[in-house]
């Protein structure tokens, strides 16, 4: 894969100018995170280079000098609000957030339950985390939040809060997911802390949009793809542009709600330290891209994996959302169509030539190999063992998994576990393959070949099951698919 962005120079830049924000304030900052810490998947796509997990690599450089504060909507506890990727509660995921920042010697000081207004399901998780020993506080709504500052800065609005106890000058704040309070919380902690004479500051760590890039710079676009159903809309910072008469960017929500965080800011502490919402992020990315092009071309196939994926995900609920129609504005905005991703026509010609579903995967050097489907694999599973041979330099007609292994393994599904499709799905191939490679050494070859195929690209002519679609997650393959089932009179989608 070839690379755009310098991971270690980013996290040498980003660690210190949060050290820089955090003495700017007395000692005391309240950082927002936005997006994900450990997983930050969409960043290392559209900026190759970029580690997933680059944002915990950060904080774990100023370990000693952070903790960290968990923040859950008391609404979604309610609602048993599913993050996506996980296909977990919200609630579970803070247990594992928590489990996660803790194994790699991160300080949780506690969790914040915001919105709270006696829900009953959220009343159990706060007793559920007594029990495990992890302390919890509430957050309560404020009727009309964002409007009225005047009230939501009074004991009547964040003065009802209970007051988050923290003992490290960098309290990081995240949660599962958007919409979660993050910023409420901080600057709810901003108004206690003034009130014990701690004159705290409020920061905002996001990636994207890149300050320091331009409006239709690709990776920009990537992210408003990536939140089409958000609608979140990339813009130029007029706050900025007036205060210092440079162009930057920023997003339609942290624009919409500066006036009134500046509101509460000099109400808080009597002065605001921000002239623009751009001022208040703390964002080096923008500073560390070594090659725009590789960075532009990895941005313009995000942007039409997320067509895809909308279209898919309409496909399996039937829903007709406003996203599709974002997506194929972003995509004539970067200049791409599904021609531009060379796995797509690849997979589609496969399947009129067989007849069949068929797919494509992409290799590091630019080739594609396709995979067809048969009595024994899938489609999926073939291209998986033909892009494996041809990375190990193994004749296609050479049979890395002999039928006699196969055979027990497709009896196994239908006559004891009541699958009725036959055919090997990708896990299945890839244990088949390393029991295979114990006396087959073109299988231990090709088994040794599967971490190259991180960062290739791959196409579906049919949705995938669950288990295939996790399976490419897992190896780091980049997957599409068209939106349509195997069979026409198709209407479920199993997961």
């Amino acid at each position: 894969m070839k690379i755009g962005f310098d991971n270690d120079k980013y996290l040498k830049m980003q660690s210190e100018h949060i050290k820089e924000r955090i003495a700017q304030f007395d000692n005391k900052l309240y950082l927002e995170f936005g997006g994900k810490l450990f997983d930050d998947y969409h960043a290392s796509r559209v900026l190759p280079g970029f580690k997933p997990d680059s944002k915990l690599q950060m904080l774990l450089q100023i370990k000693d000098q952070a903790e960290i504060v968990v923040v859950i909507s008391a609404e979604d506890i309610e609602s048993n609000k599913i993050r996506g990727d996980y296909g977990i509660t919200y609630d579970m995921d803070v247990l594992r957030l928590i489990d996660e920042f803790r194994n790699i010697g991160l300080y949780v000081g506690s969790v914040c339950l915001t919105k709270f207004s006696g829900q009953p399901s959220a009343v159990s998780f706060q007793e559920r985390l007594l029990k495990l020993g992890i302390k919890s506080y509430r957050h309560y709504k404020i009727p009309g939040y964002p409007g009225n500052p005047e009230f939501i800065v009074s004991d009547e609005g964040y003065g009802k809060n209970e007051y988050i106890e923290t003992t490290r000058p960098l309290v990081v704040i995240t949660a599962p997911g958007p919409g979660s309070g993050k910023m409420a919380t901080c600057l709810s902690q901003l108004y206690h802390e003034y009130k014990r004479g701690v004159k705290a500051g409020y920061a905002k760590f996001e990636t994207f949009p890149i300050w320091n890039l331009p409006l239709k710079h690709c990776v920009n676009l990537a992210y408003e793809a990536a939140t089409a159903d958000l609608n979140d809309v990339n813009m130029i910072d007029p706050f900025h542009l007036e205060a210092y008469g440079k162009t930057t960017v920023n997003y339609n929500r942290d624009i919409e709600i500066f006036p009134v965080v500046n509101a509460m800011f000099e109400l808080i502490a009597g002065k605001s330290p921000y002239k623009s919402p751009t001022d208040m992020g703390v964002n080096m990315a923008g500073n560390c891209i070594i090659d725009d092009e590789v960075c532009q071309e990895a941005s313009r196939q995000e942007i039409i994996r997320r067509y895809y994926k909308c279209l898919c995900e309409q496909k399996r609920t039937g829903e007709s959302k406003d996203d599709r129609l974002k997506l194929e504005l972003l995509m004539k905005q970067a200049g791409i169509d599904r021609n531009s991703r060379p796995v797509i026509g690849a997979s589609l010609v496969k399947e009129e030539e067989t007849g069949h579903p068929a797919f494509a995967i992409e290799l590091p050097d630019g080739r594609i190999v396709t995979g067809k489907t048969s009595d024994l694999l899938g489609a999926a599973s073939a291209a998986l063992l033909n892009a494996l041979k041809t990375l190990a330099g193994i004749n296609d007609e050479d049979k890395l998994i002999a039928r006699s292994a196969i055979e027990p393994i497709q009896k196994l599904k239908t006559d004891y576990l009541g699958s009725k499709n036959p055919r090997l799905h990708t896990d299945e191939t890839l244990i088949a393959l390393s029991i295979s490679a114990a006396n087959n050494t073109m299988a231990e070859k090709a088994m040794n070949m599967l971490a190259k195929l991180k960062g290739c690209e791959a196409h579906s002519s049919v949705l995938l099951s669950f288990v295939d679609e996790q399976t490419f997650k897992k190896l780091g393959i980049n997957l599409t698919s068209e939106p349509k089932y195997e069979t026409s009179d198709k209407i479920y989608h199993k997961r």
